[in-house]
């Protein structure tokens, strides 16, 4: 590797670990140095720059830009003026060298032009509480002297780019600027000194900021409304609960969203101060910020003593207003747009991505939990900005026509267009019972494989954080304990995966056990507990997370794992059989009952489900095998050979049915059972 590439690579992952120096994906680093060009044999001067899209904290070799520094410099002889800057970015590939690595981001300017062999921009809490200040260039000039110049506003691209580049000759002296409304740029001659700088920049700016606060006489956001107070911990979660699928519905209006919760200590502050409204109607600054919180957030203006009720009502008439304030938003910026000669793309939604609730905490949406969870992380960097400006000074963001030019940029779109295709059950969120193994386990593997997120719910909490973490990170499944058969466990269960994901939109009743006894060897604690296992299981999971369905309002599905015994008699079988066809009927049921709001309830009758099947390895198989027999191991040749495809049915066969139910292929089916058996004639239905 070479050794400019090393130390960028390795400064680049310091920087972008620590939430102090930037957020997730934000900010870009580059290095300069000399190559071997392949062709010539020659010495070549390149430049390595994080690409478009890329993450400084995860950053490796394949994500940079790889651009001829002699080409990158010669495009200012055919810049055409600002006004056609976003030209530049198409013709920094033909600068690319070999195959150019990353594409490169509009930052890529900045990095080339300036006269320094290593360059970090970045978007520090601190940088940008002086750079949104109303008095931020004044206040550069009194934190740093001269050694750090202020930049004004400017949006990112070729322009910014020469104009970083002119004042760095100009100020020799400089290590660095602040960009107003944006972050900052430092640069060195070696990649520990760029390093140092940025850090310096950092270190120095949040010093003031925390000086400037501890000298006030009042906080920065105001006095505490009383009654705005943070709720209990207990009881601020289950109000979080509650509100989760409502405020979900709401939020995907426009298009399905997935939801992440966040009650930190910073946002119940804010939440609770004077100064909340007026703030959050200034909206943020950081392009970074604003492109994953759109240009500002929903407050739901009630205190929290207000109970479900009236917080709910009060949601849906402040998210009516919003969607109204947004299309205005939208047209205006539009107007100005087609004014410039520009048409811009239309309208993405007018959905919030952040929505506050005073005394409960922050919602935050995107298409994947991951995008949920990250829009959520920038509003709490861009609450940190408001404090900090707000304590030095007045907080001041960028003006509205600039957001809207950055939010509907020509460039921002392509890189939209540009994104992988969503899986078939993208932005949706899977429950799944008895999921830590067998058939239960191949659902959820299956269900994550095709882009939902899953809850792996299980009797046995441990097991369900395993399997949860081999199918990714919490962004893709979480584990919790579910004793379906206790309505306390349930409602906790379902509560956990409202605040995972933000609602449920796919729900599995798997869980279940078996005792092959005959008639006379059933005792009552025989069939009592496979009935509240499965029956009563089946019966209070669909409840809780039907409400959750409902309050949502966008439709979902629920899937019964019942089995071939539900319709087909057979001996030693008694409790289970009985028990199955009680959850066949209650397919029947609930498909007539919850289709008024568009949720589908279907069931899959497996059979023979030998290999990897929890019940069989209890003690099932055994009894199963000597009521049939044949040696345990061969039953699943056996029952292969009964059925009329003579194939034996695997977990993931189970899996597949369940996948396909949940399907678009099956919008309009509901109350059926699929048999997933490879033929028993006698449980044909009838």
């Amino acid at each position: 590797m070479n050794d400019s590439v090393h130390d960028l690579v390795g400064r680049s992952n310091r920087l972008g670990s620590d939430p102090r120096v930037t957020n997730y994906a934000g900010g870009n680093t580059s290095a300069k140095g000399t190559a071997t060009d392949p062709v010539t044999g020659e010495p070549v001067e390149l430049l390595w720059v994080k690409g478009s899209g890329g993450d400084l904290g995860t950053l490796t070799p394949a994500g940079l830009a790889v651009l001829r520094l002699d080409r990158m410099r010669a495009l200012v002889d055919v810049y055409p003026g600002v006004e056609r800057e976003d030209e530049m970015v198409a013709a920094f590939d033909y600068c690319l060298h070999g195959k150019g690595g990353a594409a490169p981001s509009i930052d890529t300017a900045m990095h080339g032009l300036v006269d320094a062999a290593h360059v970090d921009h970045l978007h520090p809490d601190a940088g940008i509480a002086i750079a949104t200040a109303t008095d931020g260039e004044a206040l550069t000039r009194e934190i740093f002297g001269d050694e750090v110049v202020w930049v004004p506003w400017r949006r990112p691209g070729f322009q910014l780019g020469l104009d970083i580049a002119a004042i760095k000759a100009a100020n020799p002296q400089a290590v660095g600027c602040i960009l107003g409304g944006h972050g900052i740029t430092a640069w060195g001659d070696t990649s520990a000194e760029a390093e140092v700088r940025s850090l310096g920049i950092i270190r120095r700016a949040e010093e003031f900021i925390e000086a400037r606060t501890a000298a006030r006489d009042s906080h920065p956001f105001g006095a505490v409304r009383p009654g705005h107070e943070p709720l209990p911990d207990a009881e601020r979660r289950a109000r979080a609960a509650a509100l989760a699928p409502v405020i979900r519905g709401l939020a995907s209006t426009d298009a399905p969203q997935v939801g992440h919760f966040t009650d930190s200590a910073p946002v119940l502050d804010l939440l609770s101060r004077e100064r909340l409204v007026p703030l959050a109607e200034l909206g943020t600054s950081c392009p970074d910020h604003f492109l994953r919180t759109k240009v500002k957030p929903l407050v739901v203006d009630v205190p929290a003593s207000a109970t479900v009720e009236e917080t709910v009502t009060a949601l849906r008439a402040a998210h009516e207003a919003y969607r109204a304030d947004y299309a205005a938003y939208y047209e205006r910026g539009a107007a100005a747009a087609r004014a410039r000669g520009e048409e811009p793309p239309a309208m993405r939604g007018a959905d919030p991505a952040i929505v506050l609730v005073p005394g409960v905490g922050m919602f935050s949406f995107g298409r994947t939990k991951q995008t949920a969870r990250v829009a959520g992380e920038f509003y709490v960097n861009a609450i940190n900005v408001m404090r900090g400006a707000e304590a030095i000074s007045t907080y001041r963001p960028i003006a509205e026509d600039e957001k809207f030019r950055i939010e509907y940029w020509a460039l921002e779109e392509a890189k939209l267009r540009r994104m992988p295709a969503a899986k078939p059950l993208a932005t949706r969120v899977a429950l799944v019972t008895g999921a830590a193994s067998g058939i239960g386990r191949a659902i959820a593997t299956r269900l994550a494989a095709e882009g939902a997120c899953v809850v792996v719910a299980d009797l046995d909490r441990d097991k369900a954080a395993e399997v949860a973490a081999e199918l990714g990170s919490p962004d893709v499944a979480v584990g919790v304990a579910m004793d379906v058969s206790s309505e306390a466990a349930v409602r906790a269960g379902v509560q956990e995966a409202v605040l995972a994901f933000g609602g449920v939109d796919l729900v599995v009743n798997n869980a279940g056990l078996s005792l092959s006894r005959s008639l006379f060897e059933t005792t009552e604690a025989d069939w009592d507990l496979q009935h509240d296992v499965m029956a009563k299981g089946s019966f209070l999971v669909s409840r809780e997370a039907g409400r959750v369905l409902v309050d949502q309002g966008m439709g979902g599905d629920i899937v019964y794992i019942s089995s071939k015994n539900s319709v087909f008699a057979g001996p030693n079988n008694i409790a289970y059989s009985a028990t199955k066809a009680d959850q066949a009927h209650q397919v029947r049921l609930l498909a007539a009952e919850l289709g008024q709001y568009g949720i589908r309830v279907n069931g899959v009758n497996p059979d023979g489900v030998v290999r990897g099947s929890g019940i069989f390895a209890s003690g099932w198989g055994a009894n199963r095998a000597a009521v049939y027999g044949v040696p345990e191991e061969q039953l699943g040749e056996f029952y292969a050979q009964r059925t009329l495809l003579k194939r034996e049915v695997l977990p993931e066969n189970v899996a597949a049915a369940v996948y396909a139910l949940c399907t678009a292929d099956f919008s309009h089916t509901t109350g059926l059972h699929v048999p997933v058996d490879a033929g028993v004639a006698a449980a044909f239905l009838r």
